[in-house]
């Protein structure tokens, strides 16, 4: 297909790349059930995390928010919920959540099930066992990139990334959102310094105004506890790849976006409301970003480094670009596109980003990218009291 895919066919006109049944814990302490339930399922992955009992306000509404957005993405075929029984993220709660995505649901508690943990982990394997059955009775059909949530991201940066990687993104990012489909920037601490710039492209006054007044209330109440951010950032390993600034990073951060109008603003986790280009408000943190941009829906992300990193993502394919030449040597393991050819070999940005455009639509077809082969996945959700001031909620 030359502007399309062959996807899953979901409830309410939604399409998945993936087809996976999800073993969901609702609470830290039955981790290892849902993981050993997952171990005896083909095709199956276990949704962990160390939260679920004990959490209040912003953390427990980020916390329900993002383990539902993370079962009720579109390459998650159906969901078996683990819940202990004495929490209060229930695994009912979870449960009567995520059933409005229409999905296939089932869950129970360890402590209701006489037994123990045996006895729940033979439950369910009962209950994956008949849910990956019927996941594989449903085969790919084709689909055009309107269905497509592509999520954009960055991690180890150096100084070559936004000149190289981040630009070849950002025409796939435009490219994606020209066909009609959603395009997610998180990474809300890299925009320091180029609030301008995202405002002059926002779709209306509105959206610039939440912008510049989301980046001003960070800053202000993050001076309040005595941190100035700009001493942090950089890190260090951002100084080290030969960035200097928090500007010079954030002018690379925000061209992965490319040049498309913004649609709006969406707090950590949430779903866009529309197709085009969005921002996310997330602290520029790899793992909790991509977290979010799966829970949000995202199909796939494509992940720039400069210095690299080897992190993926359970439920969202993560396709790894990176321009720097000694890092695609020595990390080559890790990357599936090499972009540093615009150094070596006089490669244009353009050149890159038709690479990355047939690597995005083969990941979409079903080829599995190099963080998927090695199997990173991880999980981490973003606790907002515990690490940052501020909440657009």
């Amino acid at each position: 297909m030359n502007d399309g895919f062959l996807g899953y066919q979901r409830a309410k006109g939604l399409v998945g790349i993936r087809n996976k049944v999800a073993i969901l814990s609702s609470v830290v302490c039955v981790n290892n059930v849902a993981q050993q339930i997952s171990n005896k399922l083909e095709n199956s992955i276990a949704i962990t995390h160390p939260l679920g009992c004990g959490q209040f306000g912003p953390d427990f509404t980020y916390t329900i928010r993002t383990l539902v957005g993370l079962a009720s993405n579109p390459n998650i075929y159906g969901i078996v919920i683990i819940g202990l029984g004495c929490e209060n993220l229930t695994s009912k709660l979870l449960a009567n959540q995520i059933k409005r995505s229409k999905k296939p649901v089932d869950f129970f508690n360890v402590q209701d099930i006489q037994g123990g943990t045996i006895a729940a982990i033979e439950k369910g394997i009962k209950i994956g066992k008949k849910m990956t059955a019927e996941a594989n009775e449903i085969k790919r059909e084709p689909y055009d990139f309107s269905n497509l949530v592509l999520g954009l991201e960055c991690g180890g940066s150096d100084s070559i990334s936004g000149i190289t990687a981040n630009p070849a993104v950002g025409i796939v990012s435009d490219k994606i959102v020209k066909l009609g489909g959603t395009s997610i920037l998180p990474e809300f601490t890299e925009w320091i310094g180029t609030e301008h710039l995202l405002m002059k492209r926002a779709n209306n006054k509105e959206v610039a105004e939440k912008i510049k007044s989301a980046l001003d209330n960070f800053l202000e109440n993050i001076m309040k506890i005595g941190i100035d951010f700009r001493g942090i950032q950089p890190t260090p390993g951002n100084i080290q790849g030969g960035l200097s600034t928090i500007e010079e990073k954030s002018l690379g951060t925000i061209t992965k976006a490319g040049k498309a109008p913004i649609q709006g603003i969406l707090n950590y986790s949430e779903r866009p409301k529309g197709k085009g280009l969005w921002l996310m408000i997330e602290p520029g943190l790899d793992v909790e970003s991509m977290t979010g941009l799966a829970a949000a829906g995202a199909h796939v992300i494509i992940m720039t480094t400069g210095r690299g990193t080897p992190v993926g993502n359970l439920v969202s394919p993560v396709i790894k670009i990176c321009g720097n030449p000694k890092t695609c040597d020595w990390m080559r393991c890790n990357i599936d596109v090499d972009a540093s050819k615009i150094i070596t070999e006089n490669k244009r940005v353009e050149d890159i980003a038709d690479t990355l455009w047939q690597k995005l639509k083969n990941t979409c077809n079903g080829d599995k990218i190099q963080a998927e082969i090695l199997g990173f996945d991880e999980i981490a959700i973003w606790r907002v009291r515990g690490t940052f001031p501020f909440s657009l909620e």
